[in-house]
C-alpha cells in the first residue's frame, strides 16, 4: 500500500527534524560532555568519586533548569523570524570559533587536542594539592567537578536551545528532539566512562569539532537568511550546498596555511 500524501509529508518533517535539531545536538554535546568526563573522571580518581559525582550531578539539574528557563522564554514570547534571524548570527560565529581552532590544528599551527595530556596534567594538578582524603567529601572536588560540568554543559543548552528553537515552526516540539539529541550524548559518554573509566582518547574530538564548526555555520547561515526572508532554492536540500561550500572554503583555508604550519616546525 502507498502511503498517503499527510503521512508522506509527516516522515519528511521527521527526517528533517532530525537532521536539523537531533544530529547537531548530538555531535556537540557529545564534544563538551567528552571534554567535561576528562575532569570528573580526574577528580574522582585522585579525590574521591562521591565528590566528584555529587559535583556532576547538581551541574547536570542546574543546566536542566536553564534549558527549561530560557526554552520556554524563548518559545512563548520571540517570534519565530526573529529568533532564527538571532540565532542564525550567533550561530555562525559561535562555529567559525570552532572552526578556527580546527582548521589552525588541521594546518599544523595550533596543537591537536589531546584528551589524554589534559587528563594527566589534571591528575598532576590536583595531587600537588596534597592533604587528600578518599573517604571524606571534598568541597573542593565537588565545586572543580561542578564548575567543569556547568562550563561545558552550557554550550550544550546553547546548542539544544537554539537548534531546538530554530530548526522548524514548532518551537516546543524543536527543543524537545534537540534535547534528545543532547541526552542520546550524555548516555553514550557516561556509558563509556563507566565501562573504561579513563579519558575518551578514541573519540576523534578534533575531527567532531570540525564537523560541528560546519554544522553551525551552516544552520546558521540558513536560518538567518530565512529570518531575513532568503527564499533558499530547493529549500532545506540547500544546506547540503551551504555545507559543500563551507567544506571546500575549509580546505581552501587549510591549504593556505599549512605552508606556514611547516615552517614553525
Amino acid at each position: 500500500m502507498h502511503r498517503s500524501f499527510p503521512q508522506a509529508v509527516q516522515i519528511e518533517r521527521k527526517i528533517i527534524m532530525v537532521w536539523q535539531s537531533i544530529l547537531p545536538a548530538f555531535l556537540a554535546s557529545m564534544v563538551e560532555f567528552v571534554e567535561a568526563l576528562t575532569i570528573v573522571i580526574a577528580i574522582g580518581v585522585t579525590i574521591n568519586w562521591k565528590s566528584s559525582l555529587l559535583g556532576a550531578g547538581t551541574a547536570m539539574l542546574a543546566l536542566l533548569a536553564m534549558v527549561a528557563i530560557f526554552g520556554t522564554t524563548l518559545v512563548l514570547f520571540i517570534p519565530i523570524d526573529i529568533l532564527r534571524i538571532v540565532v542564525g548570527i550567533i550561530l555562525v560565529f559561535f562555529g567559525m570559533q570552532w572552526l578556527k581552532k580546527s582548521l589552525l590544528r588541521y594546518s599544523s599551527l595550533k596543537a591537536l587536542h589531546d584528551e589524554a595530556a589534559i587528563y594527566e596534567d589534571k591528575i598532576r594538578e590536583l595531587q600537588n594539592r596534597g592533604d587528600i582524603d578518599p573517604g571524606k567529601f571534598s568541597g573542593f572536588g565537588f565545586l572543580a567537578s561542578f564548575k567543569s560540568v556547568l562550563l561545558e554543559g552550557l554550550e550544550v543548552a546553547f546548542i539544544v536551545i537554539t537548534f531546538g528553537a530554530a530548526a522548524g515552526t514548532d518551537k516546543v516540539d524543536g527543543i524537545f528532539q534537540a534535547s534528545i539529541g543532547a541526552l542520546l550524548a550524555f548516555l553514550v559518554v557516561v556509558t563509556l566512562g563507566l565501562t573504561i573509566r579513563s579519558p575518551l582518547t578514541k573519540i576523534p574530538e578534533n575531527t567532531l569539532k570540525f564537523m560541528v564548526g560546519i554544522m553551525l555555520v551552516t544552520f546558521g547561515t540558513f536560518w538567518a537568511g530565512e529570518g531575513m526572508g532568503i527564499q533558499w532554492l530547493f529549500s532545506d536540500p540547500f544546506l547540503l550546498v551551504l555545507v559543500a561550500f563551507y567544506l571546500i572554503l575549509s580546505a581552501v583555508i587549510v591549504w593556505w596555511l599549512k605552508p606556514y604550519g611547516i615552517a614553525q616546525k
